[in-house]
């Protein structure tokens, strides 16, 4: 089994039961079967006799259907034998029980067994399928499995140079499924037999018992992964949140929409799903294999590599008249205004693109992407998940000679500095990146395994100067108070989060196409501010071109449910308000 963090299964198993005919207990029946079939054969003197072989076919599928009839009358219905699949399974694995019914009801399986002698070489068969108590949720970071013929015993078992013959198993093709194969699966057990030269099974010789795999406990948290996916699939668009515990690095949630059932994949996927999945291009784990440009959410990275640059400080200001002219070219603010003598805070709330046009050029390309790689941009994670994207793509002038051919231009700079042009990352490194910040480091190391026990992470730390990260921080809270996050977090009563004090910062990238521009809704957010325990990253896909998909109108409500339902559960977690000034000086 699998479970969330709380010890809630995710993903267990189902008895699937099926009706079995043990064709090896049949020789007598099938000798007896084969002489009245060449007698009726020799009476009729036809000239079209079949041959002996064909006779023991014909055989065998009378003697098969017999039986098959007997299942149908105590279960009114009926069942159509397949010629081809009964004779591929008597020559290839005549030892293993034959399946006549596969997948029957709990009410056919009681009759059944009520009616099936113990002795029979029919038998109600039970095996074990995947069951997805939550359906879709955490798709990709969970995976399916997938039919297994090649299951191996282990090494000390004999027999390795006798004829074999394999029941499916099962075996891990995503995910997690597949990333902790080994630890799920357990060890198969095997049988062997002595035959006759026809095949038959004589007796038993030696057995060993299967053992069963170990559970997985991850780091999910299936509350968290709920209230995203359900806010996510209002906006019918692909999108992806991850949301981490600021500490630990442990991953709360991983969404990726659009996603799939995974009931659909148990026990086996149809072609009629594998076709709809493709079409809709929901099999992209986006949160590990989306690259996406950042947007505006890179403006804190910026912030960051100017603060180490000593370009900007707490105390910085730009005039914003509405653009920023870099050559013979004018850089639009993002919103069209022109916002007048801007300092740090308020730019970061305000998300001027102006602010971050003029101090970007003096912070210059190569230091914003020395600063991002050290943040971990541009490599893997390494989270515990198959398929991660080799890298993001930092780009910087050497970069840009290297695969385009071309010199860097000053209004690369500025595309770089807020997060567009080449610059591209997954939504599980803007997590990271966001997790890092909150702790005054440079690094987070994402897990998907859940650790009661687990330190938390010491990195590099950031090394800017306090007063310079303090201003940071009041510019990212202020964003969810009076800046471009605000509707989601503060102006409607009902959307508040008690006590609770966030740092975000929202963030619109944009990608054109033959058909338009598509726009990227960012969101990046971790809370509280007095003593971070949560990081998210947020990230909404627009599907039409020239539609506003703005983080703070799609990508920050995800957040907000996220913690909205964390506050809830961890109450204690929220530090509590200061005392009133005039509590405190009574007290004194």
């Amino acid at each position: 089994n699998i479970y969330d963090r709380e010890n809630r299964i995710i993903v267990g198993n189902r008895a699937r039961f099926s009706v079995v005919l043990n064709l090896d207990e049949l020789r007598s029946e099938f000798y007896r079967e084969y002489i009245g079939v060449r007698k009726a054969y020799r009476a009729i003197d036809d000239v079209d006799v079949p041959s002996s072989a064909e006779m023991w076919q014909i055989s065998r599928f009378a003697v098969v259907e017999r039986y098959l009839g007997r299942i149908d009358r105590a279960l009114d219905r009926k069942t159509e034998l397949n010629a081809r699949s009964l004779r591929r399974h008597f020559n290839a694995q005549r030892l293993l029980p034959y399946a006549l019914i596969e997948d029957l009801s709990p009410d056919e399986y009681a009759r059944l067994l009520e009616q099936l002698p113990v002795n029979s070489p029919l038998q109600v068969y039970t095996t074990s399928a995947r069951y997805y108590p939550y359906g879709a949720a955490a798709a990709h970071a969970l995976g399916y499995v997938s039919s297994n013929r090649d299951i191996e015993i282990s090494e000390d078992f004999p027999g390795a140079d006798l004829m074999t013959f394999k029941m499916a198993g099962a075996q891990g093709r995503n995910g997690l499924e597949s990333e902790f194969e080994e630890h799920l699966q357990g060890e198969a057990g095997g049988t062997i037999y002595r035959v006759d030269p026809s095949g038959y099974r004589v007796e038993s010789l030696e057995r060993r018992l299967p053992v069963q795999g170990e559970n997985l406990i991850t780091s999910l948290d299936i509350d968290l992964q709920l209230a995203a996916e359900t806010r996510m699939r209002e906006y019918e668009m692909a999108g992806a949140a991850v949301a981490l515990d600021v500490k630990t690095g442990e991953v709360l949630v991983m969404a990726s929409l659009p996603d799939y059932d995974l009931n659909d994949f148990s026990p086996r996927l149809s072609q009629t799903v594998a076709t709809s999945i493709n079409e809709r291009g929901a099999w992209l784990n986006r949160p590990i294999q989306g690259l996406y440009p950042p947007g505006s959410a890179f403006k804190i990275l910026v912030t960051l590599a100017g603060m180490e640059a000593g370009t900007i400080t707490a105390d910085t200001e730009t005039n914003c008249g509405g653009y920023f002219r870099v050559g013979n070219r004018l850089f639009p603010c993002h919103d069209g205004h022109a916002h007048g003598e801007i300092a740090l805070r308020t730019a970061i709330s305000k998300s001027c693109n102006v602010f971050y046009y003029d101090h970007g050029q003096e912070t210059g390309a190569n230091q914003i992407a020395k600063t991002a790689r050290r943040f971990g941009f541009g490599d893997r994670t390494g989270v515990e998940l198959p398929h991660e994207s080799q890298s993001s793509l930092v780009p910087d002038p050497a970069w840009k000679r290297e695969r385009i051919g071309s010199g860097w231009v000053p209004g690369d700079t500025a595309n770089l500095s807020i997060g567009q042009g080449f610059m591209l990352v997954t939504p599980m490194q803007m997590a990271t990146f966001t997790a890092s910040v909150a702790r005054g480091q440079t690094l987070t190391r994402p897990h998907m395994i859940h650790d009661p026990n687990r330190p938390e992470q010491r990195t590099e730390p950031i090394g800017i100067p306090p007063g310079d990260y303090a201003a940071l921080l009041e510019g990212m809270e202020e964003c969810t108070i009076s800046g471009t996050s605000r509707t989601s977090f503060t102006t409607i009563p009902s959307m508040r989060i008690p006590g609770l004090r966030v740092a975000g910062k929202t963030g619109t990238a944009q990608k054109r196409t033959p058909k338009g521009t598509i726009n990227f809704a960012w969101f990046i957010a971790f809370a509280p501010i007095e003593d971070p325990q949560i990081a998210i990253a947020v990230m909404i896909e627009g599907d039409t071109p020239g539609e506003e998909t703005g983080g703070g109108s799609f990508s920050a409500p995800v957040a907000h449910d996220i913690l909205k339902v964390w506050a809830e559960k961890h109450p204690d977690l929220i530090p509590p308000p200061p005392e009133p000034i005039e509590t405190q000086v009574a007290s004194n």
